[in-house]
């Protein structure tokens, strides 16, 4: 009679990729994860593909930063250099990639920003910006991506990278739009994890306000309208609600996002001995998938793959 079935099926697990060589770095705020070099990296996504999860997303922490974020669409690009890497080792997992510039940028924002020293103002450029998400998608195609994965949420970058693509001859490869992304507290220690941190003001003027819901919606529509082709909400668990309307609203692929401070608590709690942390994740898997979501991107993806293999 269980109406809800969690499944291996429904995991990408995100994995943080950065220069160097032999380099397996815990993350402080995230346990039991890592910054890893592209070695160490594809050791892992090995792993992941032995029990049957079928994606990963890449987030790339590059060795120099500036003004435009360039290592972004480098084709020498720490997540270039990744992708092929990977697709070398691993046949039978899909490598989707998080196309943004705040881990590039010198700045932390996620597009080209013009500032006023004298009054502390800034704005992110969200036409300049496209174009440069537009040769970071690229990018990643010619090197092998899978899915390409806008977060920066600019008005309008979907059709421009859908468009970018299908010139380059990439009409294939699918977009999972960040449509529904919150400007939110749960994002602390990802910040960390991809040294993204901004280095002044907030994310506030581009991202969702988290008191919206009927935005979602128009932010999800325009996303399908301009050629997106997996719809995404980010954070998952306090926006349950929101993957809920969307689910009921658009016969569309959904995926969730259960960021980064929705598997630290838990880690914490647990840590402490107040909770059982398997019981817990699964719990909150289970209710993401019971709201709407096809899949879900999370950091308990490894653990959970286990998990429901020896249930």
């Amino acid at each position: 009679m269980r109406e809800t079935h969690l499944s291996i099926d429904d995991l990408i697990m995100p994995l943080f990729v950065r220069p160097g060589k032999g380099i397996k770095q815990p993350i402080p705020s995230m346990p039991e994860n890592y910054q890893m070099s592209i070695d160490k990296l594809t050791e892992e996504v090995k792993i992941l593909e032995g029990l049957g999860i079928p994606g990963i997303i890449l987030f790339g922490i590059p060795d120099k930063k500036d003004e435009m974020g360039s290592d972004a669409y480098s084709d020498e690009g720490i997540i270039q250099e990744a992708i092929i890497a990977i697709k070398k080792e691993a046949k039978n997992i899909l490598v989707i990639t998080d196309v943004c510039m705040c881990e590039y940028t010198s700045h932390g924002h996620c597009g080209f920003v013009r500032r006023d020293d004298n009054t502390g103002h800034f704005d992110v450029d969200n036409d300049m910006t496209l174009e440069l998400l537009a040769k970071e998608t690229v990018s990643h195609a010619k090197a092998g991506a899978d899915i390409v994965a806008p977060s920066d949420m600019m008005d309008g970058r979907v059709g421009v990278i859908r468009d970018a693509l299908d010139e380059e001859g990439f009409n294939h490869i699918p977009i999972m739009a960040y449509s529904a992304k919150y400007a939110s507290g749960f994002y602390g220690p990802f910040r960390e994890a991809a040294e993204s941190t901004p280095g002044f003001g907030d994310r506030s003027s581009y991202q969702m306000d988290s008191h919206n819901a009927t935005e979602a919606l128009r932010e999800v529509t325009l996303d399908i309208e301009e050629g997106a082709d997996i719809v995404m909400v980010k954070p998952a668990l306090a926006y349950l609600d929101i993957i809920r309307r969307i689910k009921d609203s658009f016969d569309y692929p959904i995926a969730a996002y259960n960021v980064s401070g929705e598997f630290s608590v838990v880690k914490a709690a647990a840590e402490k001995g107040w909770i059982d942390e398997k019981r817990v994740a699964l719990e909150i898997l289970t209710s993401i998938k019971r709201a709407g979501a096809d899949m879900i991107l999370t950091y308990w993806a490894k653990d959970a793959a286990q998990w429901l293999k020896n249930k």
